[in-house]
This record gives C-alpha cells, structure tokens and sequence, in this order.
C-alpha cells in the first residue's frame, strides 16, 4: 500500500488506515486479530483507537495482538484522550487528566509509546496552551511520537497549530487532525482544510464511508446485522439515511456501476485523493469488508467522475467562505 507524509512531518503512514471503534465490545478479539492481520499483510500501517472505544478494551484488544501477531515495529498506533463519561463535562483537556489517559492507554495497549496522539476534541473550559502543553510533555517525555487534534472547528485548529509553530520553547508541531469527512459530510471543506492545508496539518478522515450508508446497503432498507440496524449504533447511522444523502449514494452507485467497480470503493477513492487528506480511517465488521476496503489501492476515478460527484454532494458555503463581492 501507498504510503504518505502525514501533514508537514517525517512520519509516513498507510493512505488506508484502520479503525477500532467498534474493538472490544461488537468486534471480538478474534475478529480483531483477522482484521489486523488482513490490514499488516496488504501493508497497512495506521491503527487508529482511543480510550474510550469500548472503554478502554479497543486499546486492550489491540495490546494483545502486538509482538504475537504484527511486529509493533510495523505498526503506527494512534490514540486519542480527552473524552469522559461526564454528562456535565464531556471532554477534559487538562493537562492532569491527559496525561494520566496516555499512561492508561499505554498500559492498556503494552507499549512504551504511541507513535500519534491525539487530544479527542476541544475544551472549552481549559485553557488551550495547557492543553497543547501536554502534547509538548508526552513527545518530550517519549511517551508519544508525534500529536495532534481531534473536532477541533476551523478558529480552534488554526489557533492550536499556529501557538505550536510560534510559541516560545520548544513546542510540538501539530502534526495531523481527525474529522469526520465523507461525500455525506463535507463541512471541513469550510474552514477545517483550509486551516490544515495552510499550516501543514495532515487530515485523517473518520468515517470515510458515511458511516456505512455510502456502500449501498441501506438503499433498500436497514439489514439487521449492520450498524443501522445495532441498537446502540442506530442513532449514530441515523443521519444520513435523510433524501439529501439517498440521492448522493445513487450517484455513487451510478459512477459505480460505470466503472464496473462497488460503491464502497467510488466513495473510498473520492475521499482518499482530497487535497490535504493523508489517510481515510475505515472501520470494517469482519475481514471480508476490510478486503474490500483495502482493493480501493488499485483504483484512481477518473477526473469526470471526480467532478460529478463533487457537484451532487457539494454544501452550500456562501459568506465569508466565498468572496462577498459575488454574492
């Protein structure tokens, strides 16, 4: 597999990258295992997890399959802390409560260090230099190769990447940020990309698939052993089975049905060879969807099929994103 620079950075990953979420509680540790060794054979690389997937079993799924089934040498593993089970406060980005998750997290995972961390989302209610300290701490501290952010909106990213680059001492420079981006879901485009392709900010895309809708599989329906079908996944799925999305997804599956190829790999395609983007995050049930996933390295859509399906599935972005004197 194609391997990349993430964002402005000597670190190289896979342009596919394997996620976790579901590890530990609907994926067992076989299933895992499958998936893993599926992924490391077609020369993946990036695994992505993070504390709270399956409350911490993702990363202890993960941790047994190191050294006895992928050598860790072959692995980029890529964590994320910063999420907590709080109704009143979802998301700590203290220094305290960071760092204490990566020493969880690298017990969990039996490591000494992750090659990428990641803060899971902004807070509000710390101040940003703190947090960003704690980046600094754990790649000084060897604990974490390289940092980066997670749902951080256009100002907020813009301004953690630029106090990397500009504060005094010695600081660690931001070296990707994890969004949800598909064809369903393109609001990075809006301030996001920009702010990340300016500053040299690699962006990983997290459920590149529209959370499974863009595969087809929910044009006729919700099967019952997919994520739509899940009770605790259905809210999650739910979003994107609205008329907006169904018209995308047949467009998908018209370029699809064109190039003699399935739509999980038009969609694939599209969103690996966006500007900015350094590798998809794609989360399969069994090794079967994963193989799928993984044939998109042979696939490059040609640039009239680009163009159709960015016009279907382009947002509505008028002032400030375009120039106001048009408007």
């Amino acid at each position: 597999m194609e391997q990349r620079h993430l964002g402005r950075t000597g670190l190289r990953v896979s342009r596919i990258g394997l996620g976790t979420l579901t590890w530990g509680r609907d994926t067992d540790e076989h299933d895992a295992a499958e998936l893993l060794k599926v992924f490391w054979e077609a020369g993946g690389n990036l695994v992505d997890t993070a504390d709270v997937y399956g409350d911490g079993e993702a990363e202890y799924v993960l941790g047994q399959l190191i050294e006895g089934l992928v050598p860790r040498r072959d692995l980029v593993i890529s964590t994320k802390a910063g999420s907590v089970p709080d109704p009143d406060r979802r998301f700590d980005g203290s220094r305290g409560h960071l760092l204490s998750a990566l020493d969880a997290s690298l017990q969990r995972l039996g490591t000494d260090y992750v090659d990428l961390w990641h803060v899971h989302a902004f807070d509000p209610g710390t101040p940003l230099d703190e947090t960003l300290q704690a980046l600094d701490l754990a790649v000084s501290s060897g604990r974490a190769r390289y940092a980066g952010v997670s749902n951080f909106c256009g100002w907020q990213l813009a301004k953690a990447a630029t106090w990397q680059l500009a504060a005094p001492g010695t600081r660690t420079r931001l070296a990707s940020t994890q969004m949800e981006y598909s064809l369903l879901q393109r609001g990075v485009e809006r301030e996001v990309l920009p702010a990340a392709l300016d500053l040299g900010v690699g962006l990983l895309p997290s459920s590149p698939l529209g959370r499974g809708v863009l595969t087809g599989k929910y044009r006729n329906g919700t099967p019952s052993d997919s994520r739509g079908g899940s009770e605790h996944l259905a809210p999650f799925v739910a979003p994107y089975l609205d008329d907006t999305a169904s018209s995308i997804v047949d467009a998908v599956t018209t370029a699809a049905d064109g190039l003699a190829v399935t739509p999980l790999q038009v969609a694939l395609a599209w969103i690996r060879d966006r500007p900015g983007v350094a590798a998809p995050i794609v989360g399969a049930r069994n090794a079967q969807q994963l193989t799928g996933a993984l044939s998109v390295e042979a696939l490059s859509l040609p640039d009239e099929i680009c163009r159709a399906l960015d016009d279907v599935s382009a947002p509505v972005h008028h002032y400030p994103d375009h120039d106001w004197s048009t408007l």
